[in-house]
């Protein structure tokens, strides 16, 4: 894929998210061409699939250059970032030429960083399914996440869903998850964390990285962003553990750990597809291995939040043994803006 291809796409992918700054940005390099200089040549040759199932470089760049805003370092640039009018596309694109050039090593550092947008809107999912998986055994959950990046979703047990049917988590939560509904909202049963790992081949740090975390955020997108500021502040305080390793050596050893009288919920959002074919080979077989292990005392739990290529958004899957079971949960919104819910018929 050339790279005006990548970042028509993923204008389009930021637009049909809600975010018509982003997809502005993208597409003033894609009409104007990219900068003159270093960074231009860099991402015009850069090696591999530079699209959003790539490398994503559109992304790496537009995470760059709200780094500036953020981080105070070009006034500038941020005159033409929300919360002010959207500017005409040449106008955003020279600001945003001119922006580069001015801090080459900056922008240049920034690009070697992939995305990792830690999207807490997710966590009603995860929420609903320990919630009906408390349901069905009666017993307390350990968490083990995959692609955990800076861990905010091992958190979900301290976010508040509001529903139809009723609130889920802490009413005092900081972090309010308010999806639109549609399909029936299930009640409340509760739920609890007795423990919380996850994994990632680039763990972020929630406090000495905040900014550059924010700086995936999209700019025009300030609910969003300020959910995952209050998710930041819960995870400064309350630190979730996030080993630095291959996802499925880690899970490997991660099962082979005994939580008798607990659950073991293994979780991935928007992760696993990611994971080359051989790794998603051994994963598969791992997690089978473990769940022939499972009993009702101590069962295993597999929820993937995932594209399939079917839409809209992500199909939600919930495996659980003993049985071995696989339920159809629905699909739910990449940034949770949405529920389509179907509960698991155990």
């Amino acid at each position: 894929m050339t790279w005006k291809n990548a970042f028509s796409a993923q204008a389009k992918s930021c637009r049909d998210l809600g975010s018509s700054f982003t997809a502005a940005l993208l597409d003033s390099f894609v009409t104007f061409g990219l900068p003159d200089g270093p960074i231009g040549a860099r991402i015009a040759h850069w090696p591999g699939d530079i699209s959003s199932n790539g490398a994503s470089v559109p992304l790496r760049l537009a995470g760059a250059l709200h780094g500036l805003v953020l981080e105070g370092r070009d006034t500038e640039l941020a005159a033409f970032y929300p919360p002010h009018p959207l500017a005409e596309p040449a106008e955003l694109h020279n600001a945003a030429c001119a922006a580069i050039s001015r801090h080459e090593a900056y922008i240049d550092h920034r690009l070697n960083d992939a995305p990792q947008t830690n999207e807490v809107a997710r966590a009603s999912a995860l929420i609903l399914a320990a919630d009906a998986l408390a349901a069905q055994t009666d017993l307390p959950i350990v968490l083990s996440e995959l692609g955990a990046s800076a861990g905010l979703n091992l958190n979900f047990d301290r976010f508040r869903l509001v529903t139809p049917a009723g609130d889920f988590g802490p009413s005092d939560s900081p972090v309010v998850l308010t999806p639109d509904w549609r399909s029936p909202a299930p009640a409340p049963h509760g739920f609890t964390i007795t423990e919380r790992q996850g994994v990632d081949l680039s763990p972020r740090d929630p406090v000495a990285e905040r900014i550059r975390l924010l700086s995936f955020i999209w700019p025009d997108q300030t609910a969003r962003f300020h959910r995952i500021e209050a998710a930041l502040d819960i995870a400064a305080t309350q630190p979730p553990k996030v080993a630095k390793s291959d996802a499925v050596d880690w899970l490997a050893e991660r099962l082979s750990e005994a939580h008798p009288g607990h659950l073991h919920l293994v979780y991935h959002t928007v992760a696993w597809q990611y994971f080359p074919a051989e790794v998603q080979t051994r994963g598969e077989a791992i997690l089978a291995e473990a769940g022939a292990r499972a009993t009702p005392e101590a069962p295993l739990a597999r929820l993937a939040m995932e594209a399939d290529g079917q839409g809209p958004g992500a199909k939600l899957t919930l495996t659980l043994w003993p049985d071995g079971t696989t339920h159809d949960l629905g699909r739910f919104d990449f940034h949770g803006r949405w529920i389509d819910w179907s509960p698991p018929r155990f």
